[in-house]
């Protein structure tokens, strides 16, 4: 560290550390020296060094478990919000292999509330697939759709095991997305979600509500846990 440098020492930590893990000096999961070792190496006081860290974390380098030590984060995945998207080409378009797991598949009636979200009758029959997004084997995602049924009548979960959901309705039903309007809240964690995940429950979360539309048809109605830790979203204002 540059003592005489105008630079904060706390930012020269911090860009010491993040050019050891861009350079697979730290590698992403492995453990960092402690705050303590971080003093003595760079010969800062605690302060500095527990500001660098915190920073660190606020901006997705570095995550802390407690009782075990400070970590190398995963890279976020920076999503693009200004066009249509599909998490299988994305995942691509970023060198990782992407895996869906159908967790589950069944026929359901509307109740009123998602009858007026998906601008259906009461009681219209809909396909409730629940699914698990992953790149590299992580998860990332967890996937509640609600599909119309009159839209897909034959449609089964192994149809969706074996191809993305819109190439199954491009191929097998004559069917694009035209457009989508989505919706995003933070949120937390649930207990029904985080085994799926992989984290703590009330862990932060990003929740997306996609309408997807055939012309000015709804087709789609999907609500996607996407972990805190995981994913960055970006859109770009002209």
């Amino acid at each position: 560290m540059d003592k005489t440098n105008k630079v904060p020492l706390y930012l020269q930590l911090m860009e010491e550390i993040i050019n050891k893990i861009d350079g697979q000096v730290y590698h992403e999961h492995e453990k960092l020296p402690s705050e303590r070792e971080l003093c003595e190496i760079y010969d800062l006081s605690r302060i500095t060094v527990r500001q660098a860290l915190q920073e660190l974390e606020r901006e997705g380098y570095i995550y802390k478990l407690h009782g075990k030590g400070t970590f190398v984060a995963s890279k976020s995945i920076t999503q693009n919000l200004v066009k249509l998207y599909s998490f299988t080409e994305e995942m691509k378009k970023m060198g990782k292999t992407p895996t869906t797991k159908v967790l589950s598949f069944s026929e359901i009636a509307l109740d009123n509330h998602l009858a007026k979200q998906m601008n259906l009758e009461p009681l219209e029959e809909v396909y409730q697939v629940v699914r698990l997004r992953l790149a590299d084997g992580s998860p990332l995602i967890y996937e509640t759709s609600y599909l119309p049924k009159k839209l897909f009548p034959n449609l089964t979960a192994t149809d969706l095991v074996e191809k993305p959901m819109y190439d199954v309705f491009k191929e097998d039903y004559q069917i694009v997305v035209t457009k989508a309007i989505e919706r995003f809240t933070a949120s937390l964690i649930r207990e029904n979600e985080a085994p799926h995940l992989g984290v703590e429950v009330r862990q932060p979360a990003m929740i997306l509500k996609r309408f997807a539309y055939y012309h000015d048809e709804l087709i789609e109605y999907t609500i996607s846990v996407a972990r805190g830790d995981k994913f960055a979203y970006t859109v770009e204002l002209q």
